[in-house]
């Protein structure tokens, strides 16, 4: 479809929702479910730089010290230290990258997950028959997965445990909605 404003040398758009649909079938089926799941990070990126600031300053002020009093190769080890605390930060925000996104729409349930790397998979399930399994641990870790026909998948590994339980039931809750807009009789 086309969207211009003003007059325009494009084609006119469609005015049937029927090929749309038929090339995209999610385009025009209502969202019952959606999220996107981010790694949490504690620290955001303005805190990051004011504390590499503080770092180096600290470091600089001691390893003048150090220089000051005839012991000059401390300099190097103080800058070696803020350079792997800098490194150590950045690969930490890079893992950041990684989402995942869930979204039930039509009869599809899918899950696009992007890698650090930014690669994008995609895995897709036939909602009727999805089940949302919720392995919980003595060392109160967990385990959150979807399975339908014989295929299951892993959500949300990087979530805390906490999050990953809010999370299967909001799934839940969203399935059992998605089900009951299917046969609104059974209410």
């Amino acid at each position: 479809m086309f969207c211009a404003f003003g007059q325009s040398s494009y084609p006119a758009p469609m005015s049937d929702a029927a090929p749309l649909a038929a090339t995209f079938p999610q385009a025009l089926a209502p969202v019952f479910f959606e999220r996107v799941l981010l790694p949490h990070r504690s620290l955001p990126l303005h805190g990051f730089q004011l504390l590499m600031l503080l770092l180096g300053l600290v470091s600089f002020v001691v390893g003048t010290g150090f220089l000051l009093l005839g012991a000059w190769p401390v300099c190097g080890f103080f800058g070696l230290d803020v350079a792997l605390v800098y490194i150590a930060f950045r690969l930490n925000y890079r893992s950041a990258r990684q989402r995942e996104t869930l979204r039930l729409a039509g009869d599809d349930f899918t899950v696009e997950r992007i890698g650090i790397r930014g690669e994008r998979r995609r895995w897709d399930f036939q909602a009727f028959w999805l089940r949302i399994i919720f392995d919980e641990r003595p060392d109160e870790s967990n385990r959150l997965s979807v399975a339908s026909h014989g295929r299951s998948l892993a959500i949300g590994e990087f979530l805390p445990p906490a999050t990953r339980h809010e999370l299967a039931g909001a799934l839940r809750d969203a399935l059992a909605r998605w089900r009951t807009a299917l046969n609104p009789a059974r209410e």
